[in-house]
């Protein structure tokens, strides 16, 4: 009972840092209206928010080892509903921007300290059912999180998904300090330096694959995601309630798609898998950032095919990233690699938010090369991805 308190404790947390970071997409057309903002400023907020977890992350990949597992969560945790609590208080766009800055500091590095707690906690043999209750914690987000908040925003405002977020945090931060056990049994095992962590990555050409392939493939997703909310709104059709609508579907389907593309890639191998679902998910892509006024059915079924597909071509290709580093220096790859990403989302959200614009009739114009962009880097990822290989100790 007490593990498993703990990993759904953590899944619980882990959903309020996912629903954060998620939350701030589908009200982009909200924030640019009330702040006066155009598209290149509001991707500023969501880099933000990536570059400060792209900091603490690569301060993790050298500190995180060091201190005791529940100390570090309630003190990383406290600086993040801290830092919410903010972002809904914010009362200019300068100081929402600040804010996410601070919060993505302390949220951006929620993730990988909740995997190295379950790890700590469960044998390699048992470990796999709670990592998975733990990642069930992104589609929750979607099918559940994110059209709540949009629903609360519309009827009170911005303000309201970032004060009822801290407000479950503040709970779950209570919670997390009378049953969160001690775990510093670690700290005596910690043997590499900051300079040995960084050259064992960088003198392995294969771990530097694995990087590129993962900071290329989250370029290709995330240039999409900052800008379906307006493009929805403005040049297909939706009002901003149905929006939720998109949110809704696609988390819900990705509950059962992911597990779904995880078994085709175990039975059939992860490259094939890789290549079969990036190229399948072009055609969301294209069709979703070409699309004119459309029923919405339709244009359901477009976006909830590239939440199926986008996130599926995620899968396969993290199974080789995983086995592209041998057991004895995962956690600061790991690390590196969760920095490198958060990088590429706030590169991802600036080059988009540099080419779209809203035009003189309200529409938004230039999606279509933001959509053929997305395309070119997951091809890049198609080319890199045959060159990774399995290290020792993944056999």
């Amino acid at each position: 009972m007490g593990k498993q308190a703990v990993v759904f404790l953590l899944a619980a947390i882990n959903f309020t840092h996912i629903m954060d970071v998620m939350i701030m997409m589908p009200l982009s057309d909200i924030f640019m209206e009330d702040f006066q903002i155009d598209a290149a400023a509001f991707s500023y907020l969501v880099a933000a928010y990536a570059i400060g977890a792209f900091m603490s992350s690569i301060l993790g990949a050298f500190l995180l080892d060091r201190f005791d597992r529940r100390k570090a969560l309630l003190f990383i945790y406290t600086g993040f509903v801290l830092g919410t609590l903010l972002c809904g208080l914010a009362w200019s766009y300068w100081s929402l921007l600040i804010v996410r800055l601070i919060t993505g500091v302390f949220g951006g590095i929620i993730g990988a300290l909740a995997l190295s707690i379950v790890s700590d906690l469960y044998s390699y043999r048992e470990r796999g059912k709670a990592i998975g209750i733990l990642m069930a914690a992104f589609s929750a987000a979607s099918a559940l999180g994110v059209p709540a908040g949009l629903y609360f925003a519309a009827l009170s405002g911005w303000e309201i998904p970032f004060l009822f977020l801290a407000g479950l945090g503040a709970v779950l931060l209570t919670i997390a300090y009378f049953i969160m056990p001690e775990m510093g049994a670690h700290i005596q095992e910690v043997k590499l330096k900051p300079k040995e962590v960084v050259h064992s990555i960088s003198k392995d050409s294969n771990q530097l694959n694995a990087l590129a392939l993962g900071v290329i493939l989250v370029m290709g997703h995330f240039i999409i995601i900052p800008f379906i909310t307006p493009y929805m709104t403005r040049n297909v059709g939706f009002e901003q309630y149905q929006i939720s609508y998109i949110y809704l579907i696609g988390g819900i389907l990705t509950v059962f798609s992911g597990p779904l593309i995880g078994r085709i890639t175990d039975r059939f191998g992860a490259l094939k898998t890789f290549y079969v679902v990036v190229v399948l998910s072009f055609a969301p892509v294209l069709i979703l950032t070409n699309l004119g006024p459309t029923p919405i059915p339709w244009a359901l079924v477009v976006t909830s095919l590239f939440f199926v597909l986008g996130s599926g071509r995620m899968i396969s290709p993290n199974t080789m990233i995983t086995a592209s580093v041998g057991p004895s220096n995962r956690g600061s790859f790991m690390s590196v690699k969760s920095a490198l990403q958060q990088l590429a989302i706030a590169l991802a959200s600036i080059i988009s938010g540099a080419i779209v614009y809203i035009d003189e009739t309200g529409m938004m114009s230039n999606y279509t090369y933001v959509g053929i962009l997305s395309v070119v880097f997951c091809i890049f990822a198609m080319l890199i991805a045959p060159r990774l290989r399995v290290a020792k100790g993944n056999e």
